[in-house]
């Protein structure tokens, strides 16, 4: 393994070690020391990725923003009825913030308005209901007197009050919940032609893991910029060299639970709230 891919590696160690401390303790309780020791490197390893508490919060909010967009746009190219893309997409939405502590503690982050930051980490989903009951309007899979605004409404009300409500009890995400919630919304969202031909179980198997592709390297998002910190040292403006990064040479133990808003480098996969 090269001086470089250890450097990565403990940058990740650190956004997930952040991304638990936050979520158990919310951004101002949660310690660099914690974050540190949570991945098994020294402060000094911290401060070479990360000049602060709020620089930590920013990248983990980055990540986090990456793996919402990667799914919600999961449903947008796909085949078949657009509404049971919508069904699919929320049941595997629920998978990713079951299993990503990343996106979990993205979102708590972007709740609290850590450090005046104004990234809206549900824009991606926002605008994924919203392109997917338009096209729902086109085909014709909408109920009569339901337009793609009034039904986008109800369907963004109920899935961020089931996230809202997971922040306590998890059960919310279960697919048994999800199933029940689209009992109820697809009666009144659906044209009638489509009754019966709709599964509210979503169409993917229970067992299926919310591995969506390849994460994009780090750094390389297009679409997001580049993630703050990224290969500069903690408060130097200049590139720094991944070899001079303290304890480069312990290797911390990033390969478990690699969720969906971080991966190990080299490796396929990827694990929203």
């Amino acid at each position: 393994m090269t001086k470089q891919d250890r450097a990565v590696r403990t940058r990740l160690a650190l956004i997930r070690s952040a991304a638990e401390h936050f979520e158990a303790r919310g951004y101002v309780r949660a310690s660099l020391s914690e974050i540190s020791a949570g991945a098994g490197v020294s402060s000094g390893a911290l401060h070479f990725h990360f000049a602060n508490k709020a620089a930590v919060a920013e990248a983990v909010e980055h990540a986090a923003a990456r793996a919402l967009r990667r799914v919600a746009g999961r449903g947008r190219g796909g085949d078949g009825w657009a509404l049971q893309r919508l069904v699919d997409v929320t049941h595997h939405v629920a998978r990713l913030l079951c299993a990503d502590v990343v996106v979990r503690a993205g979102l708590r982050l972007n709740a609290e308005a850590v450090a005046g930051r104004v990234r809206d980490l549900r824009r991606e989903w926002r605008e994924c209901v919203h392109a997917l009951l338009a096209e729902a309007e086109r085909r014709g899979e909408l109920a009569a007197g339901m337009p793609p605004h009034r039904s986008s409404a109800v369907v963004l009300a109920a899935t961020t009050g089931i996230e809202v409500l997971a922040r306590e009890d998890p059960g919310w995400l279960a697919r048994p919940s999800l199933t029940d919630l689209w009992h109820l919304l697809l009666p009144c969202v659906a044209a009638p032609h489509l009754a019966g031909a709709l599964d509210p179980a979503g169409t993917e198997p229970e067992h299926a893991g919310p591995d969506i592709g390849r994460e994009p390297d780090i750094g390389r998002d297009a679409d997001l910029g580049r993630e703050p910190g990224v290969g500069k040292e903690a408060g130097v403006g200049k590139e720094a060299d991944a070899s001079r990064e303290p304890d480069a040479s312990r290797e911390p133990d990033v390969g478990r639970d690699t969720g969906g808003a971080l991966e190990e480098p080299g490796r396929a996969g990827l694990a929203l709230r």
